[in-house]
C-alpha cells in the first residue's frame, strides 16, 4: 500500500481507507511506532482474542456505545493482521474482503442464488455445514476445529463434528449418567492418584459437561460468563453489606459471608419477582 497523505489520515470521513493508512503509518519502519513495528502475527493474536471477548462483554451488558468502540478495536485487529500479511507478501485487506464476500455468497445460495428460502433454520444450518465440508475437501472428521478456540467452545465443536457421523449419546439422561461416572472417577483420583491424573480426570468431567450443554442447547461459554457475573454481583453485595458495619471480607468469616450471600440471593429473587 503506497504511503498515505496526512490529509487522509486526519480526515474524520476517511472510512476504511483512512484506517488502512493509519495502520500502514504505524508499521512504517522509518516513521512508525516502535511497538507496532515490533509485533508479528503471534504477538498480536492474543489481543485479537481479547478484543472479541470485549465485544461479547459489551453485548452482554447491552452497552451500545461501548459496543461501537469494541467493534472498532476488533476491526483494527483485522486491519493489523492484514497489514502484516501484505508486508510479508501473503495477501492484503482487499483479498480478505473479497474472500469473505465470496464465501458468504457461496454459502447462502438461498439468498444470492437460485435455491429456495423455504427451509427451516435447522435445515439451513445443515446445508451450511455441508457447504463447509465440501470446501474443506476430503478430510478427517475433526479436522479444521481451531486449536486456538477457548477450550469449552472447542469441546462443543469437536462433539458436534463427531455427532454428525453418529458418535453421540442419543439421550440427555445418558450424558448425565456419564457426568456422575466422571465425577466419581475424579474423587477417586483425588484420593489415590497423582496431580497429573487428577487434572486428566477433571478435564474428562469438563468435556462431558460441555457435551451436556450441547444436548441442552446451552452455550457453555455464555452460561459460565453469566455465572461469573452472578458471582461477582453477589460477592460485591457481600462487600457492601459488610461495609455498612465498617468491615471488609477479610475481617469476616465463612459463616457470616455465607449468610450474606443467601441474603443477596434472596434480594435478587425478590427484585425479579417484583419486575414480573
Amino acid at each position: 500500500m503506497p504511503p498515505a497523505s496526512d490529509d487522509l489520515i486526519h480526515d474524520p470521513k476517511g472510512g476504511l481507507p483512512r484506517l488502512r493508512a493509519i495502520m500502514a503509518r504505524l508499521r512504517d519502519p522509518a516513521t512508525g511506532c516502535p511497538w507496532d513495528i515490533a509485533q508479528d502475527f503471534a504477538t498480536i493474536a492474543p489481543y485479537t482474542i481479547e478484543e472479541a471477548y470485549e465485544v461479547a462483554d459489551a453485548i452482554e451488558q447491552q452497552d451500545w456505545p461501548g459496543l461501537q468502540s469494541e467493534l472498532g478495536d476488533l476491526l483494527f485487529q483485522s486491519v493489523f493482521h492484514a497489514q502484516m500479511a501484505e508486508e510479508a507478501g501473503h495477501f492484503d485487506l482487499e483479498d480478505v474482503i473479497r474472500s469473505i464476500s465470496d464465501k458468504m455468497v457461496a454459502r447462502h445460495p438461498h439468498v444470492f442464488g437460485s435455491e429456495s428460502r423455504e427451509k427451516s433454520a435447522e435445515q439451513q444450518t445443515a446445508d451450511w455445514e455441508a457447504l463447509k465440508a465440501a470446501e474443506r475437501g476430503p478430510a478427517r472428521v475433526l479436522d479444521g476445529v481451531a486449536l486456538g478456540l477457548p477450550a469449552l467452545m472447542r469441546a462443543v465443536k469437536l462433539q458436534k463434528r463427531a455427532a454428525r457421523v453418529g458418535f453421540d449419546w442419543p439421550t440427555t439422561d445418558q450424558v448425565v449418567a456419564k457426568i456422575a461416572e466422571e465425577a466419581a472417577e475424579l474423587v477417586e483420583a483425588r484420593d489415590t492418584l497423582s496431580q497429573a491424573e487428577v487434572t486428566e480426570e477433571f478435564g474428562d468431567l469438563l468435556f462431558v459437561m460441555a457435551n451436556l450443554a450441547r444436548h441442552l442447547r446451552v452455550d457453555p461459554e455464555a452460561a459460565l460468563r453469566a455465572a461469573n457475573s452472578k458471582f461477582t454481583r453477589r460477592f460485591q453485595r457481600i462487600e457492601d453489606l459488610l461495609a455498612e458495619v465498617g468491615r471488609r471480607p477479610e475481617q469476616s468469616d465463612l459463616a457470616e459471608m455465607d449468610a450474606l450471600w443467601d441474603r443477596a440471593k434472596a434480594e435478587e429473587k425478590a427484585r425479579k419477582a417484583a419486575c414480573g
